[in-house]
């Protein structure tokens, strides 16, 4: 797994450096954790305010992967970003480890498909075309850059020593699907009416998705 590039929202890292630097009033000592699941592992921190309220910042990542998939009749090699860094608030509405959580993610969740014409022909809308290795059709799926988080959980309240935790939960946001064809296929008469059918079908897929399930536990401790 390759690190990648992950810039932060400035609102989001105003959030961050709040919570950080220890400038909420009436805080408590703080817990650091490690959490695994969706989407992939990371790292937090929480710093409870009292019996109620907890503020929190998180990150997890699943890296850059590279994998091959087939949409729509066409075989594309794939290449996936995803991660994200949130800042969270949690309420413990009954004063016991059961909360409510929302707050905001500043995300990297890209899909990039690319298909090849290497193979002599690409289907795109209602043509098959003849194509040569410089002919392609390139997909970009990518959710929005930053999105609320709402969800449920279990832990993170005031507390010392070991604690564990779980969160169930969602990044609320709408998936954009784009699409560019390269080589002599840019220069066929009819490309677009066909990319155009291709990315409609693309988008009742993919584009669909309006939000991002979150499911992950953690361990940490509370100092």
């Amino acid at each position: 797994m390759s690190a990648s590039r992950f810039s932060l929202s400035p609102a989001l890292a105003a959030a961050l450096t709040l919570v950080t630097a220890g400038l909420l009033p009436q805080a408590r000592a703080g817990e650091v954790y490690a959490n695994v699941g969706l989407p992939g592992i990371g790292l937090g921190y929480a710093h409870p305010i009292d019996s109620r309220f907890t503020v929190r910042a998180d990150f997890m990542t699943l890296g850059s992967r590279s994998k091959s998939t087939t949409e729509e009749g066409i075989r594309y090699d794939g290449r996936y970003k995803l991660q994200r860094l949130a800042v969270l608030g949690d309420w413990f509405p009954f004063g016991g480890g059961f909360r409510l959580t929302g707050g905001l993610s500043s995300n990297q969740y890209k899909v990039t498909l690319d298909a090849s014409g290497d193979s002599g022909s690409l289907t795109i809308g209602d043509r098959t075309y003849t194509t040569t290795a410089a002919d392609g059709l390139k997909v970009e799926v990518k959710f929005p850059s930053v999105t609320p988080y709402l969800g449920i959980g279990w832990g993170h309240q005031s507390a010392s020593g070991w604690r564990v935790g779980a969160d169930l939960g969602a990044l609320v946001g709408r998936a954009k699907v784009n699409a560019t064809v390269r080589g002599a296929l840019a220069n066929e008469p009819d490309i677009q009416a066909n990319l155009d059918k291709e990315l409609a079908e693309l988008r009742d897929g993919v584009g669909k998705v309006r939000a991002i399930p979150q499911l992950s536990v953690a361990i940490g401790y509370s100092f």
